[in-house]
C-alpha cells in the first residue's frame, strides 16, 4: 500500500524544479529544461530564460510615450509576460538558499559568466526580477 508520504513525494517530483548542487550545472540545466518544458506553455518559458524576457511594448498618449499596462497587451503578449514571470519563478526556487540570496538583490542578470562560492564558473541568463 503506498503512504501519503509517498504520493507526496512522487507529487513533489513533478511540482518543484531540481535544485542546483555544487559541480552538478550541466546535470541541473538539462533537468530545468526539461522541467520547464514540462509546464503549459513550456517553450515559451524556456525561450524566455534563454532570450531574456519580453520587451515590455509602449503606447504615446498625449505625446507622452509610457509602457502599456498588463491589461493592455494583445493576448500573445500576456501569455509571454506571464512565461517571463514563471521562467523567473523556476529559477529562483531551483537555487539553493546561500545562492538565492546572492542574486536575489539584482534586477537584471547579464548574460557572461559569473562565479558563485563553490559552483564552477555558470553561466548566466537575461532574466528580469
Amino acid at each position: 500500500m503506498t503512504s501519503l508520504a509517498d504520493k507526496a513525494i512522487l507529487s513533489g517530483a513533478d511540482n518543484c524544479p531540481p535544485m542546483l548542487k555544487k559541480d552538478m550545472y550541466d546535470s541541473w540545466k538539462s533537468r530545468m529544461e526539461l522541467y520547464m518544458l514540462n509546464r503549459q506553455h513550456g517553450r515559451m518559458i524556456l525561450e524566455s530564460v534563454e532570450n531574456g524576457p519580453l520587451l515590455w511594448p509602449t503606447v504615446e498618449e498625449n505625446g507622452v510615450t509610457r509602457p502599456k499596462k498588463y491589461s493592455e497587451l494583445s493576448a500573445a503578449e500576456a501569455i509571454q509576460a506571464d512565461c517571463d514571470v514563471k521562467a523567473t519563478n523556476i529559477i529562483l526556487q531551483g537555487l539553493p538558499p546561500e545562492v538565492y540570496a546572492l542574486v536575489s538583490t539584482h534586477k537584471v542578470a547579464d548574460k557572461g559568466t559569473g562565479t558563485i562560492p563553490g559552483v564552477p564558473d555558470v553561466p548566466t541568463v537575461s532574466l528580469t526580477f
